[in-house]
């Protein structure tokens, strides 16, 4: 009779048990407050340049997501206006249709 051959595994089968080494201490230093607003401005005219393209960048990428998003308001106000007329055109000629019969 066959007998069934089961896959490999991709990873290695580990049978010895190996001991967890001891976590070190890997707390980070403390960085030494800075107080007050000067000492966060940037300090080179590259990080200045490179604040303001990233503000404006920023409040382009707004003024994007506001445009769409009245143009899609706009859009659906004109298609609601347009079923209207459709609809109030069509109770009309029902209407029509009623009184001369």
């Amino acid at each position: 009779m066959l007998k069934p051959r089961f896959p490999t595994p991709d990873t290695p089968v580990l049978t010895a048990h190996t001991p967890a080494t001891p976590p070190t201490d890997t707390t980070p230093v403390p960085a030494p407050a800075s107080t007050g607003l000067p000492a966060r401005l940037p300090r080179t005219t590259g990080a200045t340049v490179a604040l303001a393209a990233g503000g404006v960048a920023g409040v382009l990428a707004l003024a994007s997501v506001a445009v769409s998003l009245l143009l899609a308001v706009a859009v659906t106000a004109v298609a609601l206006s347009v079923s209207g007329l459709v609809v109030l055109f069509l109770v009309r000629a029902l209407r029509d249709e009623i009184n001369h019969h």
